[in-house]
């Protein structure tokens, strides 16, 4: 039986760590499987796809610019993806193309494991953003039944319809009234690629954060930025975006190879390994 094919489509690719988590899984249940690297741009995605339905791929992952590129491509395209309005998952099963985003399961899996019990005790979220990753945390905070998701963009109109999108217990807000949100809020969450290596920082005054709320950074390079270090400081419990990495990856290599693989300590010291430094 030939070994299985899997991939992570993007353009640029280079950096993407996937392969990294998906090779530490294969050797860890020896499994006769690989994942790779593809660089494919917008254009090339329909012929790419051709490929993955003639069976030389099991499925892999999308990422930007191509997320939404391969949606209306697909045979098949989840619930949540929808809600999302993009897909990061393929597969292939009776012939049909199927596509599903796991980054709203990845986020919450994550904060789950980090500040467990969270949604018993928050009831009010502020998303800092209003793009890819902010429709997916948006959606999954709703989903756990948060009664307020306040969101907030430098852009006004990209978050009120992310709003309306989220439904009823979502609202848009000025960006300008973010520090005054922070007081209220018992989770916080950049979405945004502020504070990201080589991005400018992401000037949020967490004067007002409630000892023991929870800030979460979905950026990890660095590992611990500046908004996470500022609400260590004021007695918060952060949590950084490197666990969202791993945890949504597991569904996809659960249906491709059969197994469904544990985040464990030894899997994320690998990955603080390949960082960045500098």
């Amino acid at each position: 039986m030939p070994a299985t094919r899997c991939f992570v489509i993007g353009n640029p690719i280079r950096h993407s760590r996937s392969p990294v988590i998906h090779g530490h899984w294969l050797a860890e249940h020896g499994i006769d499987g690989s994942y790779e690297r593809i660089q494919v741009a917008p254009e090339h995605v329909p012929a790419f796809l051709d490929r993955l339905r003639a069976g030389e791929f099991a499925g892999g992952n999308v990422t930007v610019p191509n997320k939404e590129v391969v949606m209306p491509l697909l045979d098949s395209v989840s619930d949540t993806a929808r809600r999302i309005g993009a897909v990061n998952t393929l597969w292939v099963a009776d012939g049909r193309l199927h596509g599903d985003n796991t980054d709203a399961y990845g986020f919450l899996a994550h904060l789950d494991a980090s500040a467990p019990g969270w949604d018993g005790r928050v009831r009010s979220a502020l998303v800092l953003g209003a793009g890819g990753a902010a429709k997916a945390v948006a959606h999954g905070l709703a989903a756990r039944g948060l009664e307020r998701i306040v969101i907030v963009n430098r852009g006004p109109e990209r978050a009120i319809e992310l709003a309306a999108a989220v439904g009823p217990a979502a609202e848009a807000r000025p960006l300008a009234e973010a520090a005054a949100l922070v007081g209220e809020s018992g989770l916080i969450v950049n979405t945004t690629s502020l504070g990201m290596r080589g991005q400018p920082p992401l000037e949020l005054d967490l004067a007002a954060l409630v000892p023991g709320r929870i800030v979460y950074d979905i950026v990890y390079v660095p590992l611990e930025t500046q908004l996470l270090a500022q609400a260590r400081a004021l007695g918060g419990v952060p949590v950084d975006g490197l666990g969202m990495l791993l945890h949504q990856a597991v569904p996809g290599f659960a249906r491709w190879f059969g197994v469904r693989p544990a985040v464990t300590p030894a899997l994320r010291a690998l990955l603080e390994a390949d960082l960045p430094r500098s």
